[in-house]
């Protein structure tokens, strides 16, 4: 019998930890600090099934029949 992934549900918003290059792309694009970005917590059930650290920036990507796809950030606290 396999594991359930919380990821596998059709709930779910798929959640990706992002590269310490890209995660420094990102803020200096939007031109703000990591504090600044929303928050999820290190024990949150998907952070801790995709494996994130305090201090990692997670991105969201939220599926919508009527707004198409949305993405997220997330700093891990």
């Amino acid at each position: 019998m396999s594991k359930f992934r919380m990821q596998d549900h059709v709930l779910v918003p798929k959640h990706e930890v992002l590269s310490k290059e890209v995660a420094e792309e990102l803020l200096k694009t939007l031109g703000i600090s990591p504090e600044q970005l929303p928050k999820i917590r290190v024990d949150d059930p998907v952070a801790k099934e995709i494996g994130v650290k305090v201090g990692d920036i997670v991105r969201i990507i939220r599926e919508s029949p009527t707004a198409g796809k949305s993405i997220a950030y997330r700093l891990v606290v």
